[in-house]
């Protein structure tokens, strides 16, 4: 387990990430903070995201997209209330940090307004793709940009679908970051 520990800083406070893991053998499952979980490498994560790319025609993509905003929304959420944060900032930062514990990469989040912005210096998904199968011409970081929509939503507490993430800088495209905007796209969602 994490601890759950709270540091004053100059200008805000910072929250640490803290996990509960548990196997149920009879069961052959893995669950973090009481939610089935699969440990994954960087293989899986580019087959599925190969599978929802030549998948357009029928919204792979698009697909994917959802099934991680659903997840981090759900996730977040539950860890949000469970353990009494409201502070949009110390959200923000175990939204962050949950990303990490995931496995999906490094992020930072800013929202502002209706809106805001999201980078990855490391992202597993991008890294994965690379060593796979090399640099391509667009981005492919749908489960990256399904989880800063979702994060956001619960950062903010809006419902699901409040937010469109686009990447617009990708890694897998050999820039040194990806980076994303997000916007919202219900009235009444605010970052």
């Amino acid at each position: 387990m994490y601890p759950a520990a709270r540091k004053k800083g100059a200008d805000y406070v910072t929250v640490e990430f803290k996990a509960t893991q548990h196997f149920q053998p009879e069961k052959a499952r893995q669950y973090i903070n009481d939610a089935s979980s699969v440990f994954h490498c960087h293989h899986y994560a580019t087959l599925i995201t190969q599978l929802a790319d030549d998948a357009k025609s029928f919204r792979g993509p698009e697909l994917l997209a959802q099934a991680a905003e659903e997840f981090a929304f759900r996730e977040l959420s539950k860890y949000f209330e469970k353990n009494g944060i409201t502070e949009p900032r110390e959200r923000i930062e175990v939204a962050e940090s949950y990303c990490g514990f995931v496995g999906l990469g490094s992020i930072r989040l800013e929202l502002h307004g209706a809106g805001g912005a999201a980078e990855m210096r490391h992202s597993h998904v991008d890294e994965g793709w690379v060593k796979k199968w090399g640099k391509r011409d667009n981005p492919v970081n749908y489960i990256g940009q399904g989880f800063i929509a979702g994060a956001c939503e619960a950062v903010t507490n809006a419902k699901l679908g409040s937010f469109a993430v686009r990447e617009e800088q990708s890694i897998v495209c050999g820039q040194p970051a990806s980076k994303f905007t997000i916007s919202a796209t219900r009235q009444g969602a605010q970052a």
